[in-house]
């Protein structure tokens, strides 16, 4: 990430490189060629998941990637395609419904941003009911952690016990939201399953 130095005036904090590289990971877990894996709002993830992809064996089936991003700097990648929140269901037609995994960062701790980046999320993402089960990451302050439970409340999304660390030491709370535990990374925070505390750092 390098290349792209981080703009505040855009909300823009990019994850350490470990924090990128976990959610990178839990993104590719178990993923087929005939998925599809949306990044949306979090270039540093994209960044992470890429590098993982380029080191991997190139005769296993990879699936498709694409990044939702409102920063036109990474236009460069032919994955980008070009997203604002304030229009959210303004993509391609195609995409509709097609999303297998998806992580979301919305770049603003606000109820209009968080609401509309979730609307762009829920009509991208395959229906709950699809099996393998899509799979869901919110990243965001933590106090916003009660309304994203309401936002994705379909998809069974619960705050999960990973901390999120921010390269440039970001002082907002962040907390990870999923539909899912990810063994030895996080937990779901109510007591169900696994409660060990997943420490990222």
């Amino acid at each position: 990430m390098d290349l792209f130095p981080e703009d505040w005036n855009k909300s823009q904090f990019w994850y350490a490189e470990k924090s990128a590289n976990q959610y990178a990971k839990q993104l590719l877990e178990g993923a087929t060629g005939g998925m599809t894996i949306a990044i949306l709002s979090t270039p540093s993830v994209f960044v992470a998941l890429m590098n993982i992809l380029k080191a991997a064996d190139r005769t296993q089936p990879r699936p498709k990637v694409i990044l939702l991003e409102y920063d036109t700097r990474f236009s460069v990648f032919p994955e980008f395609i070009f997203y604002d929140y304030m229009q959210p269901l303004k993509l391609p037609a195609e995409l509709k419904g097609t999303v297998d995994r998806i992580i979301v960062d919305p770049p603003f701790l606000s109820e209009d941003c968080q609401t509309k980046s979730a609307l762009t999320a829920r009509w991208l993402t395959r229906p709950p009911s699809t099996v393998p089960t899509p799979k869901l990451i919110i990243s965001t302050g933590e106090r916003m952690g009660t309304l994203i439970t309401k936002l994705y409340r379909s998809y069974n999304v619960r705050n999960t016990t990973f901390e999120l660390v921010h390269a440039g030491g970001l002082s907002n709370e962040f907390c990870c939201s999923a539909n899912f535990e990810a063994d030895g990374v996080w937990a779901f925070k109510d007591g169900e399953g696994d409660s060990r505390r997943a420490k990222e750092g």
